[in-house]
């Protein structure tokens, strides 16, 4: 299964999602690859350290290799680096990327991601893509490779006014390439539930018939301590809460 996730809105989650998930994944004895298609890297980061090296093989050397003409590509799976924990591998990201994104869109290289998972789903049995905090090149190219799309929400009024436009983009994307896409769901993050705020706009999406998912994320400084140390959820505190929703949001998913 490849899950995209995805909101054009910044600071909602993405990254931590997308690694807690994938991390959980593995944990469960799944093969599972992360794709990080965001040039600021911070799945790379979560999952590989703060002091990695700078000449890895990452997701820019996959695409740049599209604009030449060579003897022989490299496939996909030469692009990706194991974690410190078995059956995790990430593709990283570069800064190259913001260099490279108009190279090739103008060359309309938007199918090389669909046709690399294809070979690398016989790999994997979970691929989760995280995506910059915008409709472009990359974003595209995730949604017309992935099979479902997990929306992060993070009960802001801002994050509200994006979400219609961005289940537009998705069915119009589903409609134009890629027929197998779904929304897999909106997964609540950071939600306070003792604050009527979030309570309220969370019911409301319900009320509007959109998928939201359960449980919802709770916000906690745990979370930014998993991030400092570069250590999902799952390794570095199994019993705490946060660990747990996100265990149970990763099975409701499977």
């Amino acid at each position: 299964m490849q899950h995209v996730v995805f909101n054009q809105k910044g600071g909602v989650g993405k990254s931590t999602i997308t690694c807690n998930l994938a991390a959980i994944s593995a944990w469960q004895g799944l093969r599972t690859l992360v794709i990080d298609l965001d040039s600021q890297g911070n799945s790379t980061r979560y999952l590989l350290g703060a002091d990695m090296p700078d000449d890895l093989p990452n997701v820019a050397e996959f695409f740049e290799q599209s604009l030449k003409f060579t003897i022989r590509d490299k496939s996909a799976s030469e692009y990706i680096v194991h974690t410190q924990w078995e059956g995790l591998d990430v593709m990283p990201s570069s800064p190259l990327l913001d260099e490279l994104h108009g190279k090739l869109e103008s060359r309309h290289k938007i199918y090389k991601l669909r046709d690399a998972l294809e070979l690398l789903a016989e790999d994997y049995d979970q691929i989760y893509i995280d995506t910059p905090p915008a409709l472009n090149f990359y974003t595209r190219c995730a949604l017309i490779a992935a099979q479902g799309c997990l929306i992060p929400f993070d009960c802001d009024d801002f994050s509200r006014r994006a979400l219609y436009t961005l289940l537009e983009s998705v069915a119009e994307i589903k409609a134009d390439h890629n027929a197998d896409l779904q929304v897999e769901g909106i997964i609540v993050n950071q939600f306070q539930a003792r604050a009527n705020l979030p309570q309220r706009m969370v019911q409301e999406l319900i009320d509007e018939g959109l998928p939201v998912l359960q449980p919802y994320l709770r916000s906690s400084v745990r979370i930014r301590e998993s991030h400092e140390q570069s250590l999902p959820m799952i390794f570095l505190d199994p019993s705490h809460t946060l660990t747990q929703e996100f265990v149970a949001l990763h099975d409701a998913l499977a």
